[in-house]
């Protein structure tokens, strides 16, 4: 994904588009709760850069053989894996400081 799109959000439409997905499979993995894109006035979807590089690696997960329980299950032990890592970190630092 272009670092340039940063902070500009993307319809529906344009996020299947950029992401070779049909605008179904947003649905189905907002249904899930797998992503949450911000609305418009419109009520509308709204996606970020980070919701397109989340369903980007949902879909590469999905593209793997994953079910989207399996998923959320993937995306939960990464995101347990990210918070150690960081507390591991804060500990070595704070060992280091001693």
């Amino acid at each position: 994904m272009d670092s340039g799109f940063s902070d500009r959000t993307f319809t529906m439409g344009q996020a299947a588009e950029l992401l070779d997905v049909r605008q179904a499979f947003l649905r189905r993995l907002e249904a899930h709760e797998l992503v949450q894109p911000d609305r418009s006035g419109g009520n509308q979807r709204r996606y970020t850069q980070g919701d397109l590089e989340r369903v980007s690696h949902i879909r590469e997960l999905v593209d793997d053989g994953l079910t989207l329980n399996g998923v959320r299950r993937v995306l939960a032990l990464e995101d347990a894996v990210r918070m150690l890592k960081a507390q591991i970190k804060r500990l070595k630092s704070r060992e280091a400081r001693r």
